[in-house]
């Protein structure tokens, strides 16, 4: 047996991802309706309970709780779940023609109540119809017979190996229609066409979920931008005190954030589902009908103009943003200098106070100096006057005046030393030397 080195981690997933969502082969003629759903967060386990509760009732295996897929037949009809990042998609098959076209649809074998209770809100809901195609069709009759006098849109597919009919219209009934045409479609050539028109529908609807968030910020991006622009004008007219533009800015700021947090992720998930649409139209590989459009030149004319206008709108949100930063910025920076210049001079005012008083202690500790050495002297006189009346031959007046610039000399380094000491700092040598220093 060969041995290997251990797995990557994920190996197994990331190698059977391609194989998670495998196409139905189908046994024409039959009839399929889908299903897509859009699931919150907190219904997922509810839709698998919903699904077991189906399986209990027609005596089938439910879906495991790792998977994100599932296919049984019940009886008459097939169905197949699948889920997705924010939908579920729900599709039934049933063999067979029905009385007329589109008449007892596959989703009529569903339990009518187990199919009113899937948690849930329906993004789209069609129909399908794949039959083979006469050897001598009238086209105008056929589809006047399927689609009544609505205009149609259709193709050859598979490079000719069958046709695609629809009129991308929500019925009576609440379901789009399409009818396809074999010519020489294997069963899983068949089942991928059908998956492959169910989805375009279902992508295009979901890409165009963010053109009502497009029309209703519309008007609101606009007004940002006129207050922005007004407010740019008094910055640079200078008629208004920047601390207040700088508020009205930073409301800007907080509005400009709010709609790009109300709508960017509509967008970004409006323009990967825009993209799976043109995939799985690229995917059908069209051949023109004469007289009629195809899917993609519908997709062109009718879907990119309101993709262009969500990007449009997106992208001016995101200007907007970066305008709205560079005008704060700018005046945050004006703010900021008015405020050092208004610091500055406080902080020159300061100094100027700080050496003021300065020179005030400098004089008083210079008249302390004078004071402490006169008190300091006159005792000294009274002790020479002592000794002189004793005898002893001192002159009290010789001695008090040789007293005086030495008791002066040591009163001050006295002083000076105390000062040292308390404040730990010698004196700036820019300023006047205090007298006794």
């Amino acid at each position: 047996m060969i041995r290997l080195p251990p797995d990557l981690p994920d190996r197994f997933l990331a190698a059977n991802e391609v194989h998670a969502r495998p196409y139905e082969p189908l046994d024409i003629p039959v009839r399929g309706s889908y299903l897509a759903i859009q699931v919150e967060t907190g219904q997922r386990e509810v839709e698998r309970a919903h699904l077991r509760a189906l399986c209990e009732r027609f005596g089938c295996a439910p879906p495991g709780e790792d998977l994100n897929q599932f296919s049984v037949p019940f009886g008459e009809f097939q169905l197949k779940w699948e889920r997705h990042g924010e939908f579920s998609t729900y599709i039934v098959l049933v063999p067979g023609l029905p009385s007329r076209p589109f008449a007892e649809p596959a989703i009529d074998y569903l339990p009518p109540e187990w199919l009113a209770e899937i948690p849930g809100r329906v993004i789209v809901a069609t129909h399908a119809q794949v039959v083979h195609a006469p050897e001598t069709p009238d086209e105008p009759a056929m589809l006047q017979e399927f689609f009544g006098s609505a205009a149609v849109v259709g193709a050859a597919i598979g490079d000719g190996a069958g046709f695609a009919y629809t009129d991308f219209k929500i019925q009576h009934d609440g379901f789009v229609r399409f009818l396809m045409l074999s010519c020489t479609f294997t069963d899983y050539q068949a089942g991928r066409m059908m998956q492959r028109l169910f989805e375009i529908e279902a992508y295009r609807v979901l890409a165009l979920l963010a053109l009502p968030i497009a029309r209703r910020e519309s008007p609101r991006v606009v007004e940002i931008e006129r207050s922005l622009a007004a407010l740019t004008r008094e910055m640079a007219n200078e008629d208004r005190g920047d601390e207040t533009l700088l508020g009205e800015l930073t409301q800007l700021a907080a509005q400009v954030e709010s709609a790009i947090a109300a709508s960017q992720y509509r967008f970004g998930a409006s323009r990967a589902y825009y993209a799976l649409v043109n995939a799985r139209i690229r995917e059908l590989r069209e051949l023109r009908i004469t007289g009629l459009q195809t899917i993609e030149e519908f997709m062109a004319r009718r879907l990119s103009p309101a993709m262009a206008t969500c990007a449009s709108l997106s992208s001016r949100l995101q200007e907007l943003s970066e305008r709205v930063a560079r005008a704060s910025s700018l005046l945050s920076t004006r703010v900021s200098i008015a405020r050092e210049k208004q610091n500055q001079a406080l902080l020159a005012s300061m100094d100027r106070r700080a050496r003021l008083q300065l020179r005030l202690q400098q004089t008083v500790e210079g008249l302390s100096v004078v004071a402490i050495s006169y008190y300091v002297v006159g005792l000294i006189a009274y002790v020479a006057k002592g000794l002189e009346a004793a005898g002893l031959g001192i002159d009290a007046a010789i001695v008090s005046a040789l007293a005086i610039p030495v008791v002066g000399f040591c009163v001050a380094m006295t002083v000076r030393w105390v000062r040292r000491r308390v404040v730990g700092i010698a004196p700036p040598r820019n300023l006047p030397t205090p007298i006794g220093d």
